[in-house]
């Protein structure tokens, strides 16, 4: 099988669910930013302070396409999509899902969580504006599954309904 990658903005789950559909499914999971972090032994909010957002960029496509392609389960950071060489590489490798979650809800999510550098300042007027510049870009997606109000095992039942689908239509 195509390796899964799980696509969305900050806070839309895909943490948690690639978590999830790991133990579901029997497939390793792999987080892109933990992997970066790893690889270079920084931390995110580190290589954005030090670095800046365009080397992190860098890493993160750099990092993408080391990553197997087959029977793995991977999350991504939510501005992947921002590199159009990222969206295709994943379409082209993989099985895309867009992790879709209101900016309201995302706000309550991440209302307390400090280790994100772009949310630094006002965070509801931040999420609000990036979340605008990169719907369309999620919207790239194979699939898009609506986590807004969802609990996590509902959302992973239904990730595992769009795999066998996308089975059948190979």
């Amino acid at each position: 099988m195509k390796s899964i990658f799980l696509t969305g903005f900050m806070g839309s789950g895909k943490t948690t669910i690639g978590r999830l559909l790991s133990e579901e499914l029997n497939l390793p999971v792999v987080d892109t930013d933990q992997y970066i972090e790893k690889q270079l032994n920084k931390t995110i909010r580190e290589i954005f302070e030090k670095e800046g957002e365009e080397k992190f960029r860098t890493y993160e496509h750099h990092f993408l396409k080391t990553l197997t392609v087959k029977d793995t389960i991977i999350t991504t950071g939510g501005g992947i999509v921002l590199n159009p060489k990222n969206r295709k590489w994943m379409k082209d490798h993989g099985i895309v899902i867009y992790l879709h979650c209101d900016p309201e809800e995302i706000f309550q999510r991440l209302e307390q969580d400090t280790t994100r550098p772009l949310l630094d300042g006002d965070k509801q007027q931040n999420i609000k504006r990036i979340y605008m510049e990169r719907i369309d870009l999620y919207r790239e997606a194979h699939y898009t599954i609506d986590t807004t109000s969802q609990i996590p095992a509902q959302i992973v039942t239904k990730i595992k309904q769009l795999i066998l689908t996308h089975r059948g239509d190979r």
